[in-house]
């Protein structure tokens, strides 16, 4: 099934490293500066001479754990670095020899096989003609399915929030950015307060230009925290909230301690909009992964996405007094789940075992599609609670401030404590609580088969960065 590149993962190549034996060290140390390839290893290998020599620096007093290791451009002289307790030199020498053990040889050639994002074999292939060597193309192995690799950008990336839950499988779709969106979307409904949300793009433009220093490891996180400020602004100015309710702003949609079941069923049709999504989505990767066949029957493939539009059409109709939408939408529903029914019966032993298990495996699926929808109802529990400490700290200073100018300075520090006890609580609760909803109700229908990260082998070298290009 065609889609566009930016919704999938990184194309990858099956490819092969050609090289004459002689210059295979050369070869590998451009392969691992370039740090775009992913070599094959052998699984057991026995150490070599720079992996024990390295093995009795440490055991003798040595760095342990993980040492940081560095390449040098032309072979080294392994006792002169082990004399010397030249720990990540030996350590990127130990890294070569085990990759160089991967290779197959034949007479006076050398090769490695590997895989390699499609953009990148251009550039590996010009490093590795440089040292005699070419980057060849290979068919995929049968059975085998490529390393994901999601796409991303150096400054702002969503893909975090995916890698958390696991590496989707190579054929799924890449939902990165809609991910992102929504997380920060239900972030900002259930924190809905300007104040509070310019508090947090503040912080996220901190982040992104590296200060304070200590914070420095959180600094991809950076489109989060602008995001979730973004939509925490956006959200309070349709609440009227800012810093709580101080009247500085008006109500443009509604004020949510004034009406509740309001904001309680918007955030349950919010929610169903985006386990339709879901479901799409999900019924794309189920035909991308296994085909037709197997994607029409699936409760998270088409059949699913059927029965719950069909579910929801049926509710819309009865809420809104529409016979003929809610009867069709019935109808759809109900075509669904017998496209559910037959593939969970597909997938037993049949007979009246099967029947049974293909029964319960039914209601659990139906129950869970309730139970799911009715769970975006916390957007609106948390955004009240969010707008009642919120209320609760603004009476209080309003009171303080109302007993006279002595009382002032008590109002101004109820406040300051108030609010930052609040915003810290209510961040970290809506933070936890939209990761809740994203991973269980709609990580959940996108994903069935979990797939194998991209690890690039890379190593920087010890010379200069252009060192290898000056050869």
């Amino acid at each position: 099934m065609p889609w566009p590149e930016g919704m999938t993962p990184v194309r990858m190549r099956r490819v092969a490293v050609v090289v004459p034996r002689a210059a295979l060290r050369d070869a590998l140390v451009r392969v691992a500066e370039a740090g775009c390839v992913e070599l094959d290893r052998v699984e057991e290998t026995a150490p070599g001479p720079a992996a024990l020599r390295l093995r009795r620096l440490q055991g003798s007093g040595g760095p342990e754990g993980v040492v940081p290791a560095v390449l040098a451009v032309a072979a080294p002289d392994l006792d002169r670095l082990e004399d010397r307790r030249e720990t990540s030199l030996l350590a990127g020498e130990a890294e070569l020899e085990e990759r160089a053990e991967g290779a197959v040889r034949q007479g006076e050639v050398s090769a490695l096989a590997g895989w390699c994002p499609a953009g990148e074999v251009p550039r590996v292939a010009e490093r590795l003609a440089a040292a005699g060597g070419a980057l060849l193309p290979l068919p995929s192995p049968r059975g085998t399915d490529p390393p994901t690799l999601l796409r991303a950008t150096r400054e702002a990336s969503f893909t975090p929030l995916v890698t958390t839950y696991g590496t989707p499988s190579y054929a799924d779709l890449d939902p990165s950015w809609p991910a992102g969106l929504a997380y920060v979307v239900m972030f900002g409904i259930m924190f809905g307060d300007v104040g509070h949300g310019a508090l947090l793009v503040l912080g996220a433009l901190a982040l992104r230009f590296g200060r304070p220093g200590r914070l420095a490891p959180l600094h991809r996180l950076w489109p989060f925290l602008a995001g979730a400020g973004l939509a925490a602004m956006l959200a309070g100015a349709a609440y009227g909230e800012f810093f709580g309710p101080t009247g500085v702003l008006p109500v443009l949609w509604l004020a949510p301690l004034e009406s509740p079941a309001r904001l309680l069923a918007a955030a349950v049709v919010f929610g169903a909009g985006l386990l339709a999504l879901a479901h799409a989505a999900g019924a794309v990767n189920r035909v991308r992964e296994g085909g037709w066949a197997a994607g029409l029957y699936a409760a998270s493939g088409v059949a699913g996405l059927l029965f719950y539009l069909g579910l929801a059409s049926a509710a819309a109709g009865l809420v809104l007094h529409m016979p003929s939408v809610a009867v069709a939408g019935a109808a759809l529903a109900s075509a669904g789940l017998a496209l559910v029914a037959l593939g969970l019966f597909r997938a037993t032993a049949g007979g009246g075992a099967g029947l049974a298990e293909t029964g319960v495996r039914l209601f659990d699926v139906v129950v869970r599609t309730g139970t799911n929808t009715l769970s975006f109802a916390r957007l609106a529990a948390f955004g009240l609670t969010h707008a009642a400490l919120a209320d609760l700290v603004w009476r209080g200073t309003t009171g303080l401030a109302a007993r006279g100018p002595a009382w002032w300075a008590g109002a101004v520090l109820l406040f300051a404590v108030g609010t930052a006890l609040s915003f810290g609580l209510e961040a970290l609760v809506a933070g936890v609580q939209a990761l809740r909803l994203e991973f269980y109700e709609i990580f959940s229908r996108l994903f069935e088969t979990e797939g194998r990260p991209f690890r690039p082998w890379h190593v920087p070298p010890a010379e200069p960065a252009d060192a290898l290009l000056r050869r």
